[in-house]
């Protein structure tokens, strides 16, 4: 089973070339400073913490960040003592944890601040202290 599933990755991946090219070149995202990536991961073009929140995470933690089970369990985000340290978030969207990718490369430093201060403010959290772009660049 294993050689079959090797082989077919080989064939797949010998066939690449020749299918790019009778496709034409791909397409290039916009650059955006270090965070865009040609290829398999390009940077979310969202903007504002609210787009960011419902183009991003909400597939996982829901409309009104009730969280979810499932394939996996998705923590509930509203009501989330958590959140209380801005840092807190703005890491776990960086480096990602358990179930849950990192972010770092899709999003900038103003859409991370911008999605972790939407959160900390909305959903039943009342978290008004803001994390700023600079705080979200140092912990990159």
């Amino acid at each position: 089973m294993k050689r079959f599933a090797i082989a077919a990755l080989l064939t797949t991946l010998a066939a690449a070339p020749a299918l790019a090219d009778s496709a034409g070149p791909a397409p290039k995202p916009a650059a955006r400073g270090a965070a865009a990536i040609s290829g398999f991961m390009a940077h979310f073009p969202f903007e504002g913490g609210q787009a960011v929140y419902e183009g991003v995470c909400q597939g996982c933690h829901m409309p009104g960040a009730v969280g979810a089970v499932g394939a996996g369990a998705y923590p509930a985000l509203a009501k989330d003592e958590n959140l209380e340290t801005g840092a807190y978030p703005v890491l776990l969207i960086l480096k990602g944890q358990k179930a849950m990718p990192g972010f770092s490369m899709q999003l900038d430093d103003k859409q991370i601040a911008d999605v972790v201060n939407y959160v900390r403010t909305h959903f039943g959290n009342h978290y008004s202290d803001k994390v700023s772009v600079d705080d979200v660049k140092a912990m990159r």
